[in-house]
């Protein structure tokens, strides 16, 4: 298996100010940004394979391996358990979505598979880190948590585990290699070692904002982790009360609100890469949907004014009765000017252009009066 990604839905391709760093921040071996952009090794394959399941757009994949074939296949089997021996490559792949939708989707508990890795490792610390945001939305919902085994050969029969292991053949050894290469110190260093290599040598994968990527940039699209957990939510029972989380708990969607400072420039529903934020026909209102939202932070890095907030509590209701919110009204007038539409603050009705030209205008005309009374 080798890393993959689409350069268009990364956010960090759509504008200069975006600040997302979650691949390298949980694959820092693997990963750099270099001009802005994350770049790795031509030869990078599973040892990275946590920049998946952290990307919020996924921009970032696995050759041959899919998560959403991976859901139904492992909801279709009969063994509840997941495991870099028998389904997935590594299970950093799986993003808290993704927990959060199996364990909803399942009729039985499910088991993650912990035995292969090292406990002080950072790729353990953010493999536990998103079960655990997993299992604490879930209890707050009411629904059965996720399990986690260290020691896979006291619980699990061998009959099950050589049955399973015999239609994933072909991905043992890369996923061996990738334990081996990746949960200790040593491992660690190695990675480093061969990323530091790989840029003298220039064999780095290098990726340009072309004409084409562009295009791309510009289409909304919602992340398959989101629509997996949109659908497994719609056949869960709906609770009567909801809590509300700290939005520092909830690491994958949030919700906003958007201050007096906003100047209604348009950039944050223009940039947004889901369509969580977006306006009507007259420009006149900024619309929120928050589960839409994948908590990418481009709309918060882009607004000049800072008028973006995260609201302090995630409403657990938005996962069951998700709205959409207006977070932001404009008065829309027509400039006597031009007759252009533009947003209206009070006083004379004109537009910020047209008043710009004529206060130049003014200033012209009283520098050419002072220099007639000079001459």
């Amino acid at each position: 298996m080798k890393l993959s990604l689409d350069i268009a839905r990364c956010v960090r391709s759509s504008s200069k100010f975006a600040t997302c760093t979650k691949c390298v921040d949980v694959a820092p071996e693997s990963i750099r940004i270099i001009n802005h952009l994350p770049t790795f090794a031509n030869n990078t394959g599973v040892e990275a394979s946590a920049c998946v399941g952290a990307c919020p757009t996924e921009a970032f994949g696995l050759t041959d391996f899919s998560s959403v074939a991976f859901f139904f296949t492992f909801l279709d089997s009969k063994v509840r358990l997941i495991s870099p021996k028998l389904n997935v490559p590594c299970l950093s792949v799986l993003s808290v979505e993704h927990l959060i939708a199996l364990a909803l989707a399942s009729d039985q508990p499910i088991t993650l598979d912990l035995s292969g890795y090292e406990t002080q490792s950072h790729l353990w610390r953010v493999i536990v880190g998103r079960i655990e945001e997993a299992n604490f939305i879930l209890s707050s919902i009411g629904y059965k948590q996720l399990q986690t085994n260290t020691d896979l050969s006291n619980q699990i029969p061998n009959e099950t585990l050589t049955q399973q292991e015999t239609s994933f053949d072909s991905a043992t050894s890369d996923r061996r290699t990738f334990l081996q290469n990746t949960v200790s110190l040593k491992g660690a260093i190695k990675q480093k070692m061969a990323f530091d290599e790989a840029v003298e040598a220039e064999e780095l994968k290098v990726f340009a904002l072309d004409e084409s990527v562009i295009k791309k940039i510009r289409t909304k699209h919602l992340p398959d982790k989101r629509k997996l957990l949109f659908t497994t939510l719609k056949r869960t029972t709906k609770l009567d009360t909801y809590d509300v989380l700290a939005q520092t708990d909830v690491g994958f969607v949030s919700q906003k609100y958007v201050t007096d400072n906003c100047t209604n420039c348009q950039i944050c529903y223009r940039i947004c890469p889901t369509g969580a934020l977006s306006s009507d026909m007259k420009f006149s209102l900024i619309h929120f949907d928050a589960m839409l939202c994948v908590k990418c932070h481009l709309c918060h890095d882009v607004c000049e004014p800072d008028a973006i907030h995260l609201q302090d509590g995630f409403e657990l209701r938005e996962f069951f009765e998700s709205t959409q919110r207006t977070l932001a009204k404009f008065d829309i007038r027509r400039c006597h000017e031009c007759g252009n539409s533009f947003t209206y603050k009070g006083g004379e009705i004109i537009c910020p252009r047209c008043l710009t030209e004529e206060q130049e205008a003014m200033e012209l005309h009283n520098n050419a009066k002072r220099m007639e009374s000079k001459s």
